[in-house]
This record gives structure tokens, sequence and C-alpha cells, in this order.
């Protein structure tokens, strides 16, 4: 069968398929992991990213931010302040602090910016200027900022997770697998968390998880396994609850809450 006339749907099936039959005979895999739908919250801002804290939900569209009640799910404020391509957010210190790029400008700028949740302002904490790509996650871990800056089409063997300390001193780079890359198509790695010492990242639009670590010597990230994900790509980010991930379903405009499992 010529695989070029299969529905596009299919493709991407048979491609899921695919990745756990690789995945599941890694040894170093360990405990199975999994990623399990718990809830959605509509949100028409759910076009980026989400974030979440014990009350409120934050979901995150290019130019704003929506805050909502999580036990009602009424929107209660929305952001002020400009901005351009936000694509992910992470909650620290009682502020949510947002990848923020010009995408798909060129030559292509970003930014970290901070989201003050009584006042809803948004602000730039970071201004990274034209270096290393387009910024799609951010978060911090082991006391340090953990940044991927992205590269798009037959750029995108370029993106890359960045090690920085408090004054902004590079520690360490890696890629990512070339598997992986290959996977991505000619989008990049949209969203990432760090979750029991490994990364979890997504893609642009396929329903998966990648499960990687740091290497023990190079500059490449192992890739541990792939697991099936209740949403499509875009920001992730670690929910304030057991086990608890946060990410949207742009086509749906919602929030989808999991939890992960091993």
């Amino acid at each position: 069968m010529n695989s070029t006339r299969l529905p596009e749907s299919t493709k991407r099936i048979l491609c899921a398929i695919g990745w756990l039959v690789l995945t599941a005979g890694n040894s170093s895999a360990q405990a199975q992991w999994a990623v399990v739908r718990t809830d959605e919250l509509a949100a028409p801002e759910a076009n980026q990213a989400a974030a979440a804290d014990e009350r409120f939900v934050y979901a995150i569209d290019s130019a704003v931010i929506a805050k909502y009640d999580r036990a009602t799910g009424v929107r209660v404020a929305l952001s002020s302040g400009p901005a351009k391509h936000l694509n992910s957010g992470f909650l620290w210190k009682g502020k949510l602090y947002c990848a923020h790029s010009n995408y798909p400008q060129k030559p292509e700028k970003s930014e970290i910016m901070v989201l003050d949740l009584e006042t809803m302002v948004l602000s730039t904490l970071k201004n990274f200027g034209d270096y290393r790509g387009s910024l799609t996650w951010v978060v911090r871990e082991d006391g340090d900022w953990w940044c991927n800056f992205a590269r798009y089409g037959k750029d995108n063997a370029q993106t890359v997770l960045v090690r920085l300390t408090e004054d902004w001193q590079e520690r360490g780079t890696w890629t990512y697998p070339e598997s992986v890359i290959k996977d991505l198509g000619q989008y990049s790695i949209s969203g990432g968390v760090w979750r029991e010492g490994q990364v979890l990242v997504t893609g642009h639009d396929r329903r998966l998880v990648y499960r990687l670590k740091l290497p023990k010597s190079g500059n490449v990230l192992e890739l541990i396994d792939v697991l099936p994900s209740p949403f499509p790509g875009q920001g992730i980010a670690v929910d304030f609850t057991a086990n608890g991930i946060i990410g949207i379903d742009r086509d749906k405009r919602s929030v989808i809450f999991a939890e992960l499992k091993w």
C-alpha cells in the first residue's frame, strides 16, 4: 500500500503505534508511566497553554491570559500588558512565568514574561533578544532556569534546552534525539516540565508526551519512552494536585487536566 495515500489522521495513528512498539522494549523505561485525563474546563483562551494552582486555572492565548475559578469554571479576570506570542507558563512563588516570542517573525526574539496574579499585569522579566530561537517553555529546577528555544522547519534539529543560572549564565545545553525531531515534522518542542528527575515534553499537534532524561555524557537528551496523551501538544505545566499535569486541546478551546501514573 502506498502510505502517501493514507489520510493524515490514519498516518498519525500508525506513527503513534510505531512509537509505542519502539519504546515498549526499552529496558531503560523501567516503571510504566501513563498520562490519564481526569477533567476538562472550557476556556476560549486555551490556545497556547495552561497552568493551575489549587484555586485558579490560567488559560494562555497568544496575547492574553484568562484567570478562571477552578471550582466554578467562571472567568474572573484577564491579563493586561502587551504580548504577541505567549507559548507556555509555570507557577512559581505566587507568579506565572511565561515563555514569549515574536514567532513567526525573523530574527527570532524571545523573553520571559511574568504575570502578577493579583493585578493580572504582564511585564518582562528577562529579554533574551535574538538568542538561539523562539522560547517555547521555561521552568525552574534545581535552582536554575531551564529554557527551551525552538527552531522550525528544516532547522528544527537546532531546538535546544538551555540551563541558565540566576544571573543568566549558561550551565549546559542539550538537543533532542533525532527520532523525536523526525516525529515533529516541520514543528518543534512546544511544552515541557520536570517530573521525578525527568523531562516530559510535547510537540505541536500530536497526542504524545516524550519522556527524556539528561545524558551521563554528551549533549543529546536520552529518550526513555513515548506516552499517549489526552492533550494534542502545545504548552503543559505541573498541576498542583497529586501527580497532576495540565495541558490544552486548542481545537476544543479547553483546558485538560490529567494525572501522571507510574
